[in-house]
């Protein structure tokens, strides 16, 4: 008797038909063959990727997902500029002054005046700067890297990924990348607040002209926003469970997200300084309300780009020989804390579109080994 073919034998074949392992995403075949750069893309698959894009912010509901980021981010705002005030207390009440008149430039309306009261309750109490410093590090880096899970979970959603990286390895994740976050938070603070009398100063002792200085006042802030795009660049490389092709310091995404964040920001602050009435309906809260909402435009704006990099990556693969609706159209980092609700979830969704390796070998075998076969192989050809 011909033996059934085994399911191993069906996945080879569902391999070699599409280019693809059940649960592993694209294979070497369809990598190879991928292009290299965005820009050898062909122009269908940009408008299937501004397509894709929009679809799947509705289908993984970013909205609500940068609603808890904001939540998250609160929680870690606050603890941050405890640390941040007590190293900027080394440097003198001015130094702090200068950060809170550049914030102007970059928080809108009311939001100013939420981090401007925290800041200055904070730097009053004064006599426990060191003491301030290592408490306030602590509790920071801990609910700072609860911002960093939720990106994690939302950055998965966002590539159709369960996360299956265990524990101790997604952990310290958390917490590396927090540590490096707040670093260049710290030195975008220090970058905004060299100017003025700090700078001068530091010009003497290096014997620097004011013109070098002049200069300086305005390429900050070029440097500022070089290290907001290389943060954006981290989250998007380091959260998802997804293999991408090496770290890329600047992407198509997380340029869109910086321009999108820039653009909403200057929109949301004319907004609400000449139309909005968030006083009358909000009062006294007024400035909080204002704050969570453009906070929630950041985390909004970054979950856009990350999408757009999504899609850019299934655009991608599609080009080198994957189906279309294929899924994972990425390779997990890791499947081992995968549960077995998320195996057969991704079982079903991979094979989705593959195939039917193991029911068109069985109709072969029953055309064969049953009776009349003739007349059935006859009868199916015709």
């Amino acid at each position: 008797m011909t033996p059934l073919p085994s399911p191993a034998q069906g996945r080879d074949r569902d391999r070699a038909d599409t280019g693809r392992d059940s649960l592993a995403g694209p294979s070497e075949r369809v990598e190879e063959r991928a292009p290299d750069q965005p820009s050898d893309l062909p122009a269908r698959s940009w408008r299937a990727v501004l397509r894709g894009t929009a679809e799947e912010f509705r289908n993984d509901e970013l909205a609500d997902r940068a609603a808890a980021l904001t939540y998250y981010g609160v929680l870690a705002l606050f603890p941050a500029l405890l640390v941040l005030v007590s190293l900027l207390g080394l440097a003198g009440e001015s130094t702090t002054a200068r950060l809170l008149d550049d914030l102007q430039e970059l928080t809108p309306g009311s939001a100013q005046d939420v981090i401007r009261e925290a800041v200055e309750q904070l730097q009053g109490r004064s006599g426990v700067g060191s003491l301030m410093a290592i408490v306030g590090l602590a509790v920071a880096l801990w609910s700072a890297s609860g911002y960093v899970a939720a990106f994690i979970r939302s950055a998965n959603a966002v590539y159709d990924v369960p996360e299956g990286r265990p524990v101790w390895k997604v952990l310290p994740l958390r917490l590396a990348l927090t540590v490096t976050l707040m670093v260049l938070t710290c030195a975008g603070a220090l970058i905004v607040v060299f100017t003025g009398d700090l700078a001068r100063r530091a010009g003497a002792a290096l014997r620097i002209g004011d013109s070098a200085l002049m200069v300086w006042s305005v390429a900050k802030w070029s440097v500022l926003v070089l290290l907001v795009t290389i943060t954006i660049a981290l989250l998007y490389w380091a959260a998802p469970n997804a293999k991408g092709r090496g770290f890329r310091w600047v992407t198509p995404g997380s340029c869109l997200a910086l321009v999108i964040w820039m653009t909403a920001s200057a929109g949301f602050a004319f907004y609400v300084a000449n139309f909005a009435s968030y006083n009358k309906t909000y009062g006294t809260v007024t400035g909080v309300i204002v704050f969570l909402v453009w906070l929630w435009i950041t985390n909004l704006a970054f979950l856009l780009g990350l999408e757009f990099d999504a899609e850019l990556a299934r655009q991608r693969v599609i080009a080198g020989g994957l189906p279309e609706d294929a899924e994972p159209y990425v390779r997990p980092r890791g499947t081992r804390a995968w549960s077995d609700q998320d195996r057969r979830r991704m079982e079903r969704r991979s094979h989705r579109t593959a195939p039917p390796a193991q029911k068109d070998l069985l109709v072969a075998w029953l055309l064969v080994r049953l009776p009349g076969r003739r007349a059935m192989t006859t009868a199916c050809a015709s």
